[in-house]
């Protein structure tokens, strides 16, 4: 019997261990997607303890409590931080099986060298060690950062937003690439004419212009890309129920653009005709500056209205969505492809029964152009876990190259997250290792090593351009 969580977890035969151990395990981190906070990076953010860092913000943690009875103040209301930290203690034994239960002690061990099975026997300790460690500088956010050896970070941030921090970060000399991204779904959200005329205020503030048509829109919007471009961003994301690829025409968008500035209310037909306008118009935008672009698909958000109205978004009350992807992605990649505008592009579903979908979609866009051009990315929310790993590896392989993969992200708001990259690499090394064991591939390890390197690190480096990630460790050296 293996002991649980030791230095071969998930590797389940010797080649798989040498594999990880000797070729993926020490590979650097490249986060192409998440959402850290840039202001706590700017600040380096010192916590007070470990609940601050590990439990504010973390909805998947808060999902699991209240599953287990946890009244709510436990989560996200005014319980102190040993409170929530001990009512999470209590939850985790009650994870086995759940993604959480690895990421947990995988966290404990990997930044705080803390063995311990976390429950409630154990929390206090837990805590105090852990607190102990949070409370030195060592423990800094930029030095969180360092531990896990990230060499980028790209956040996720709206058109409107100052970029003051990123800003800030630059200024400092800070060796690892904070990078923004240009994430402009509020800019293109007519489901509430109320809601997109504030929204088009806060544009309006940060462009410095007045919109009052859909060219000064345009203007407004174009201005804030370039801006985003300034700040060295490369990467553009686009988090959407389904694609929106409808017929429309320059006219009818304009009058579109009029009513609901006007504060009418659009029929169903004019939101999506006006979405999949502009779609194409961000789409082109990214192609001219040689961008990536990316769209999450397929989440049905803010089920629980009730919970919304007291908590806000994002704070655990989404879900899978049973929408229909495949036709409108084909007509809107095809769109652009024709009139050569289609930027390099990672796809990612949230519902499992569109793998093979979104395996075999790529293929019909990738033109010999760019190794990968267009991506299916990994294993992305609910999906982040074993089963949705493997499953997203499998078909990947099958009906594409897994070789040309640009690997994991954390999709995080937690700076603790990042083993989140380790457990993926565990996991693709131990398919690659029982295959070479079973014959099913050779024992060439000189070359599968090579690959899993690739994965882990260097298709995202040479996807997206960034060779200066390989930079960030020999300035923080200097």
């Amino acid at each position: 019997m293996k002991n649980f969580l030791d230095e071969h977890f998930l590797l389940h035969s010797a080649t798989a261990q040498r594999l990880y151990h000797t070729y993926a395990k020490d590979m650097p981190v490249i986060d192409y997607h998440g959402h850290l906070p840039p202001q706590q990076i700017a600040e380096d953010t010192q916590f007070g303890n470990i609940s601050q860092v590990w439990l504010y913000g973390d909805h998947y943690k808060w999902r699991a409590m209240r599953t287990n009875g946890v009244e709510e103040k436990y989560c996200t209301g005014n319980a102190s931080d040993w409170e929530k930290f001990q009512k999470w203690a209590e939850t985790v034994p009650y994870t086995l099986r759940n993604p959480l239960y690895h990421w947990t002690h995988l966290e404990l061990q990997r930044y705080f060298d803390v063995k311990d099975i976390l429950n409630p026997a154990s929390a206090k300790k837990v805590y105090d060690a852990c607190n102990a460690k949070v409370n030195t500088p060592e423990y800094s956010v930029r030095n969180l950062l360092r531990k896990m050896d990230v060499r980028v970070i790209c956040t996720t941030d709206d058109p409107a937003d100052t970029l003051e921090y990123h800003q800030q970060v630059k200024k400092d000399g800070f060796e690892i690439p904070i990078l923004p991204a240009f994430r402009p779904d509020a800019a293109m959200n007519v489901d509430n004419a109320s809601n997109f005329n504030n929204y088009l205020g806060r544009l309006e503030k940060a462009a410095n212009t007045n919109i009052s048509s859909f060219d000064d829109y345009l203007t407004g919007l174009k201005q804030r890309h370039d801006f985003f471009a300034s700040m060295n961003c490369s990467v553009s994301d686009h988090g959407l129920e389904e694609i929106y690829a409808e017929d429309y025409t320059e006219s009818v968008i304009r009058a579109i653009f009029d009513k609901v500035r006007s504060g009418k209310t659009l029929e169903l037909q004019e939101r999506k005709q006006f979405k999949s306008a502009m779609l194409v118009i961000f789409a082109e935008w990214d192609c001219e500056k040689g961008w990536v672009q990316q769209y999450h698909l397929g989440a049905l958000r803010n089920n629980n209205s009730r919970m919304l109205q007291q908590l806000g978004p994002d704070t655990g009350w989404d879900s899978i969505g049973d929408f229909s992807q495949a036709r409108s992605l084909a007509t809107f990649l095809n769109r652009l492809d024709k009139n050569n505008k289609l930027a390099r592009t990672i796809l990612y579903n949230l519902n499992p029964a569109d793998n093979e979908m979104m395996a075999t979609m790529i293929g019909n866009f990738n033109d010999g152009s760019v190794a990968g051009k267009v991506q299916w990315g990994s294993g992305w929310w609910f999906l982040d876990q074993k089963d949705g790993m493997t499953k997203q590896l499998n078909a990947l392989s099958n009906m594409g190259l897994l070789s040309r993969f640009v690997g994991m992200l954390t999709d995080s708001r937690s700076f603790l997250s990042f083993p989140r990259h380790e457990y993926f690499r565990r996991i693709l090394c131990n398919l690659l290792g029982d295959e070479i064991e079973n014959g099913e591939l050779p024992n060439d390890l000189d070359w599968i090593g090579k690959v899993v390197q690739d994965i882990c690190y260097n298709n995202a480096k040479n996807y997206f351009n960034w060779h200066f990630a390989d930079q960030a460790t020999l300035v923080a050296q200097q």
